[in-house]
């Protein structure tokens, strides 16, 4: 008495052998791929729509390298031209002037600052403003007009990054600002800028004290 094959063998060895098809085409072309009475999807209409999602996801996902891939490469070619401004930079006073204007105009930057305090100087700077400037720290946010008028002299900046560095005997402060006052909320440009900072410092390094 043979045994009887039924649906689940069926299914199991084509999982097994998913290339059956493919030498037997005779066979595909007698199948009934029409769609179902009611809500149910033929096999062919479930493969195109999951061939469909993933051609999408696939799509979308080219987009974002692609997307990403144009970010970095403009980020990459605007760090080289600061970077080259920089290195020209043959004493303190010239890196001070050159390097606000060329984060201004190679970032397009509202405003930018490179200030240095004694530590008698940022204390006063500290009670004026109700800050703590800490060696290393990077503050960023919208804070009050009172504060930002006192550290950029300009009431139109909203939002701001601030990182503190040491040079030598005194507190470096990299101030960059926006008109934006949701600009600099999130804490995504706060790396960058501690990359800039970490540039200006080393560069204050090669000057005579």
């Amino acid at each position: 008495m043979s045994n009887k094959i039924n649906d689940k063998d069926v299914e199991l060895y084509l999982l097994k052998n998913t290339d059956f098809f493919l030498t037997r085409e005779s066979i595909v072309g007698e199948l009934n791929f029409k769609h179902s009475p009611g809500k149910a999807e033929s096999l062919l209409e479930r493969q195109v729509r999951k061939l469909r999602s993933e051609q999408k996801d696939l799509l979308n996902s080219l987009s974002v390298f692609l997307s990403n891939a144009s970010e970095n490469e403009d980020l990459f070619s605007k760090s080289k031209a600061l970077i080259l401004k920089v290195v020209t930079a043959e004493n303190e006073n010239i890196l001070v002037e050159l390097m606000p204007k060329s984060l201004k105009k190679i970032f397009e930057i509202d405003a930018a600052h490179l200030k240095f305090f004694t530590n008698s100087e940022v204390s006063s700077l500290e009670q004026s403003t109700g800050m703590n400037f800490s060696v290393g720290e990077t503050k960023h946010g919208s804070f009050a007009n009172e504060k930002i008028k006192i550290l950029f002299g300009d009431d139109s900046i909203k939002s701001v990054v601030i990182s503190v560095f040491k040079n030598k005997n005194k507190v470096g402060l990299l101030l960059i600002g926006s008109k934006d006052r949701t600009r600099y909320l999130g804490d995504e440009d706060t790396t960058f800028i501690e990359f800039i900072r970490d540039i200006a410092e080393a560069k204050l390094k090669t000057f005579p004290a």
